[in-house]
């Protein structure tokens, strides 16, 4: 493990920039040595030229980490959506509100370029996010368990009630995001738009 570590430790500083530019220095105090210019100190000289190469190299620079963008996220959150839809298909809901809630996202989700806007929009990902992995599952769950409360204590308000409020809410929300995305998709044609008007001009 250990020869393994030093191996390695070796190999980096052999593919290293301070040990690429100081062999081509040294390389170049070599070529000084062949012409005679560097006499009987060409050692020193190839050397110290290697030594001032090393010193002088750009310092090894780590790559920055990759952290998944806004298309990675949109992939993802597509995924958590089919689970999704497989839990609301094992619910017992209020008809008609099943195809609402999934309706909702679904325009939204489907690969194409509207999708493709959407990724564009990191706070418009987030929001179609939360509204996948909380807002929905959450809704759905809450209502289940009120809708078992009120079968032992009739009486109380509907637990229907409640979810059509909240599917009103969250229909309102992705209504404002599709309009967001709508007049971004505006703005960009008509930049393209005077783009190309300031090209006939040239």
């Amino acid at each position: 493990m250990a020869a393994s570590r030093s191996g390695g430790g070796l190999w980096s500083y052999l593919e290293s920039r301070k040990n690429l530019t100081g062999s081509a220095c040294g390389l170049a105090g070599v070529v000084l040595t062949f012409t005679g210019v560097a006499g009987p100190y060409w050692p020193v000289v190839v050397a110290g030229l290697y030594g001032a190469g090393a010193l002088l190299a750009p310092p090894e620079r780590p790559a920055p980490p990759a952290f998944p963008g806004p298309s990675d996220q949109l992939a993802e959150v597509r995924g958590d959506f089919e689970r999704l839809r497989r839990y609301l298909s094992d619910v017992e809901l209020p008809p008609g509100v099943r195809e609402r809630l999934a309706g909702l996202l679904d325009a939204l989700l489907e690969p194409g370029w509207v999708a493709e806007v959407l990724a564009a929009d990191p706070d418009g990902v987030h929001a179609v996010s939360r509204t996948v992995r909380q807002d929905v599952p959450e809704a759905v769950d809450a209502y289940v368990r009120a809708r078992w409360w009120t079968r032992i204590g009739p009486g109380q308000e509907p637990p229907e009630a409640h979810l059509e409020r909240q599917l009103a809410l969250l229909r309102d929300e992705a209504a404002g995001l599709t309009d967001r995305l709508r007049e971004a998709e505006a703005r960009r044609q008509e930049a393209h738009t005077r783009y190309l008007e300031d090209r006939s001009k040239r």
